[in-house]
Parts: structure tokens; sequence; C-alpha cells
């Protein structure tokens, strides 16, 4: 498996996940490139920490980390895990690929590739999508710059391997709004497709939601929309709409491929309720005192009608350990989240706030339990952001503080997320806070053991920018049984996760 544009490693965990019954990898990654530094860490962690399966020792070293017991520097000085590392310095490559960079990646493939001694593989990855974004394009639409913007093309680069490599199957994913996005009049999206359709030797792009074989009418081409996964409809607990395509070389076309399965998808609540509360911080942070944050979460209770307004206090950080969520109970994304982590629960504090944000998410969470979703231009007035536009009949962005609500599926996490939580407020209003790193990855679907590097923004952006690893691990279970490489067709959850 070769990973372009790999992030934190959404896809490549998904595929990497899946075990053959000897508990060897069916998708194994030769080379990965991402252009983020700290992204290529993250990678390189988990990468040794998979070369760990069936070491107790590596393993032990590993969960006292996330347990807070061991460092990182008596981490990484562990045998096996070093071992690990320097394994993962040799296949994930930090660079941002480009025309620049094309011949000297093309090589490092080629010899991966080669390495790994030949058979059946797999391309996948995302260019960049910030381009063909909804609000992205809304923002610049007067940027001269905008048309000339290299994120419009870096498909091309994805491109330009599927033509030096020729991979038997890739898998491309992308934001839903590159189905609307045109460049010179004509529909980016079309001729995206045209390009892989005819790299190579020729591809036949397929999706991995909709059997064009299944219609009455067996010849019917598949519409743009036929390729987007909405990833609440496959057991994912977000509401995260993207286009992902199934492209097959065309010596293989005559093979068919099934399509994911439909599960209904988790709330917020299932997936979220048995992680440790924990409070906001004030900022700054010399003013962060449990009496101030108190008389903040009342008086905006208060506001919100709410009778109850002397709660307990929650702890402010640290580590801490998970229960069971009754609403995931012996489910099959509870085991996918939290086997492997020993209940461990990592990055899971949350971040400071002004005195002001602290009493909107309040207010708006306790209001949301009460069954009202209150828009900005709605706040109470001393609620109101002091914005000149703020109540008048053009109130920009008025959604811009949103509650995720308990009983459905989260809204889309996206890398914005590192910016601010207003778009990610947490439902408890008693916590009075926007969702921790550890929530949105649990949300994204990330299992409690995966640990992200960086600071606390760049872990929330990588989480944002990732696919869903649960949703990916579906995806490869399709590609696994369309090329005949898992031993039971690659159905279920491989031996290690259940």
């Amino acid at each position: 498996m070769v990973d372009l544009f790999a992030g934190p490693g959404g896809l490549n965990e998904g595929f990497s996940s899946l075990l053959r019954p000897d508990g060897d990898q069916v998708f194994r990654a030769v080379s990965s490139f991402e252009m983020d530094a700290r992204a290529c860490d993250t990678l390189r962690l988990r990468s040794a920490v998979r070369s760990l399966r069936g070491s107790t020792e590596g393993l032990s070293f590993y969960s006292g980390f996330l347990n807070g017991e061991i460092s990182w520097s008596q981490l990484i000085e562990q045998r096996e895990v070093a071992a690990g590392l320097r394994d993962a310095e040799r296949h994930v490559q930090q660079v941002e690929l480009g025309p620049a960079s094309r011949d000297a990646s093309s090589d490092v493939i080629r010899d991966a590739l080669s390495s790994a001694g030949g058979g059946p593989w797999v391309l996948i990855g995302g260019p960049p999508c910030q381009a063909y974004s909804l609000v992205g394009r809304a923002r610049r639409t007067n940027d001269a710059t905008f048309g000339d913007d290299v994120k419009h093309f870096l498909y091309r680069e994805y491109l330009d391997i599927i033509e030096r490599h020729r991979p038997p199957v890739f898998v491309m994913e992308n934001v839903k709004g590159l189905l609307s996005h045109t460049h010179g009049g004509a529909h980016l999206f079309s001729r995206i497709i045209e390009d892989l359709s005819t790299a190579g030797d020729g591809y036949e792009i397929r999706s991995f939601v909709v059997d064009p074989h299944a219609s009455l009418q067996p010849t019917k081409a598949l519409a743009p929309k036929d390729y987007v996964i909405r990833s609440e409809e496959y057991g994912v607990p977000q509401k995260r709409h993207r286009v992902i395509l199934l492209g097959v070389q065309s010596g293989l076309t005559g093979r068919s491929s099934r399509i994911l399965t439909s599960a209904a998808g988790l709330s917020v609540e299932a997936v979220l309720a048995d992680l440790p509360s924990v409070r906001s911080q004030i900022s700054p942070k010399r003013e962060d005192t449990v009496g101030l944050w108190r008389s903040i979460r009342s008086e905006a209770l208060q506001l919100a009608g709410e009778r109850r307004h002397n709660l307990p206090v929650p702890a402010s950080t640290g580590f801490a350990r998970g229960g069971k969520s009754a609403g995931m109970a012996d489910g099959i994304l509870q085991a996918w989240l939290t086997n492997r982590s020993g209940g461990a629960v990592t990055q899971h504090e949350a971040r400071s706030h002004m005195p002001t944000d602290l009493m909107r998410y309040a207010y708006l969470a306790a209001r949301a339990k009460q069954g009202h979703i209150v828009k900005v231009d709605q706040l109470p007035e001393a609620l109101r952001p002091n914005h000149a536009n703020i109540g008048g009949p053009n109130t920009p962005f008025s959604d811009r503080f949103r509650v995720q609500r308990l009983n459905d599926p989260s809204t889309t996490i996206t890398s914005h997320i590192s910016k601010d939580g207003h778009y990610y407020i947490h439902p408890d209003p008693s916590q009075m806070r926007s969702l921790t790193v550890r929530e949105a990855a649990r949300l994204q679907t990330f299992p409690d053991d995966y640990f992200f590097c960086g600071n606390r923004t760049q872990q929330y952006h990588q989480v944002g920018n990732a696919v869903p690893p649960f949703l990916a691990r579906q995806l490869a279970e399709v590609v696994a049984d369309f090329l005949g490489v898992g031993a039971d067709g690659g159905r279920g959850l491989a031996k290690g996760d259940q």
C-alpha cells in the first residue's frame, strides 16, 4: 500500500488494521507521503506501535506511556519501539508533493514496491481539499489568485503516480464541494474522472455505495452524487459526506466489487458518554480559579433558565480511565475504539476560553438540552458577540456557535477545530467547554490508543484533516474482497480487534 497526502493516517489506519487469520496485515504501508512535520511524527509513531503486535514488553511500554507512567523520551528509547521508529523513518516521507518532487517521490515508491516483493497493491490518499471547500470558495470569490491555487490541481500529483506505477486499485478521497467546483467554466469533477479513467492502461471509476449493475438500467452511468459516502450511514458517529472513488485497472474490470453495507450511525452520546468529565480552562490562565469558573457557569445557566446551577465542578485535566458506554455496549465500534487502549484516555484536556465564550458555551448547551437551537443573533444581549452586524438582517455566520447534539451524529469534524471550539461545543452544560482532542478523535473513530504528536492545536488540525479510520476499514474490506487477498474475504473485524 502506498499512501499519498497521508495526514495523520486515517485511511492508513483503516487499511493497516485489516489482518489475516495468522495475524499478518492484509495491507501494509510501504511508503507514505505527507508534508506536515507533526503529522509525519504521528504516522511514524503509529507505524512503530503496529510493529509491536505480539511484543509483551513493547506493548507494555506503550501502555505505560498512554497511562502517563512513562515519558516520551523513555518510550522512544525502548528497544522495540526504537526499532519500529527507525523502520518508519524509511517509509514515511515528509515531502510536499508537486512537480519539483515528482521524480524523487516516484523513485521512493518504485524502490518500496520492489522491496515488498511485488504482488497486488493499492494506492490510497486524498489530495488537500481546502480549495474545493464551499466556505473556502465563498471567502475567496474575489481573490485574484484563487484560480491559480495549486490545491486545485494536487490531484495531478496523485494522477502522476498512477501514470508511472499503475496500481491495480486506487482509492481517492475528497470533499463533497469538489462535485460543484468549476474552473475556467468547466466542471472540475468531470475533468478529474476523465483524467483518472484514461491514466496508464485505463481505469474504471467505481462507487463504494452504488452498484450500477443493480439498477433496472444496467448501462446507466454513475452520477457524481453516487460517489458521495455519508459516513453516518456506515456506523460513523458523524455527518461527514465525502467523495471517495474506487479506481479499478482496466484488466481487472471483469471482477465485481461489492459495496459498503449500511449500518445505523451512532449518536454523540453513545460515543462520548463513557469519557471522564473535564472542565474548561479560563483564559488568561492567571485568572483560572475554580471559584471564578463556577460563577461563570452559574450565571450562564441562570440565563438559560436552569434551576440547578450549583453543580459539581469536573476535574480540569490529566490522564484518566474511561468506562463503558451503554450505547456501544458489545458493539463493533466499541471494540474498535477501546480494545487496545487498556482503558487509558489520553489527550482529553479541555482548552482555554475567554469568560464570555465560556458563558456562551454553557448557555447554548443548556438551551440545546432543553430542545432549543439558538442562533448567534438570538443570544441574550449580555452574550452577543460585539460585532456591528449582529442582530441585523444579514448576520454573518449566524450558526458560528454550535452545540453537538447528544442524540444525533456530530457535525463534520474539520481542521477548523484547531482555530476555536465555537462550532464544537460539548453538549453537557455542566462542563462548559468545547470538544477535547480525544472526543474529536472518537467522533472521527480513531482508536483510543492512537496518539497524535505535536501541540494541542496541531493535534486538533490532524484529527480534523483525516478520513474516519472506521470507515477506511470498511473501504479496505471492499478492496481486499475485490483483490482476493483476505482469507475470509476481508469481512468483519480482524483478529485482535474483537
